[in-house]
């Protein structure tokens, strides 16, 4: 008789599954180092009196805080990492650099007044990150729920950008540029905190075909951002610091919703609105 253990009856071992390591993708937090790196070099830059340089410094940031996301989707290396580097990475580049910023340049002329407009802009930017992040699972993902913040940064950093580009120095002692530089700092951070609509332009598909003059626009919109930076990028985006109160504008005269706030997500006609 044989023996040998029955191989249908003997136990097999449990195998111990162990936990998933959460690990730091390379790739897109790449993106998100150089935009923090943007937005620091932006300082030193305006600390040394280099205020086109700081300009330059946060539009940089604001291009690869566009990529990283993108990257990480593309590549499929999302992480909470990820999710939380990038918040402070923003926190730095498009919060506290640009109301640096503008303080050196020219709020520190008005004294009490202008560190209060510069501090202003900095907590509006704080919640407004802080809200995105609770809020996100419940936004239309067609619009922004206040201004954006990168988009508040190229107003502030714009303002600058074309005033030095035109020639203005010691900004601080010219009365009439240091409270448009309060008002516009107070705008900006003010506006991010808002409930006003800012089209997010996330429902734009890059996979889908599209006529051949769309490509020659996009190429003459390069020809002419080329032409002057620092113009038409605080005009472009002057426009749409704007926008949204426009949008509210046409909302409401219409009497439609004017919150960007789902009700319920499971609304037939929310479905494919909200992240």
């Amino acid at each position: 008789m044989n023996d040998l253990p029955d191989p249908d009856l003997t136990p097999t071992p449990e195998v111990v599954l162990r936990p998933r390591r959460k690990g730091i993708y390379i790739l897109p937090n790449l993106f998100t180092l150089a935009a923090l790196f943007g937005g620091f070099y932006a300082v030193v830059m305006a600390m040394n009196g280099r205020f086109e340089q700081a300009a330059i410094g946060v539009f940089c940031a604001m291009v690869l805080d566009s990529l990283d996301g993108r990257v990480a989707r593309m590549t499929n290396t999302q992480s909470a990492f990820g999710e939380q580097m990038d918040s402070l990475s923003d926190m730095v580049s498009f919060g506290a650099a640009p109301a640096l910023i503008v303080y050196e340049w020219a709020l520190q002329g008005l004294n009490k007044l202008g560190w209060l407009a510069a501090f202003v802009y900095c907590a509006g930017a704080a919640l407004r990150l802080a809200r995105f992040n609770t809020n996100i699972a419940v936004v239309d993902k067609r619009f922004f729920q206040g201004l954006p913040s990168p988009a508040a940064a190229a107003l502030v950093t714009g303002l600058i950008w074309v005033m030095d580009d035109l020639g203005y120095r010691n900004v601080e002692q010219i009365e009439w540029l240091r409270w448009t530089a309060f008002a516009v700092t107070l705008y900006a951070g003010l506006t991010m905190v808002t409930n006003v609509p800012f089209y997010s332009f996330k429902d734009v598909s890059f996979k889908r075909s599209v006529p051949f003059i769309a490509i020659v626009a996009i190429a003459l919109g390069f020809a002419v951002i080329a032409y002057h930076p620092p113009l038409v990028l605080f005009g472009l985006f002057l426009a749409y610091g704007a926008s949204g109160y426009i949008v509210y504008a046409i909302r409401k005269a219409k009497g439609r919703p004017v919150s960007v706030i789902a009700v319920s997500t499971d609304e037939p006609d929310e479905k494919g609105l909200h992240q």
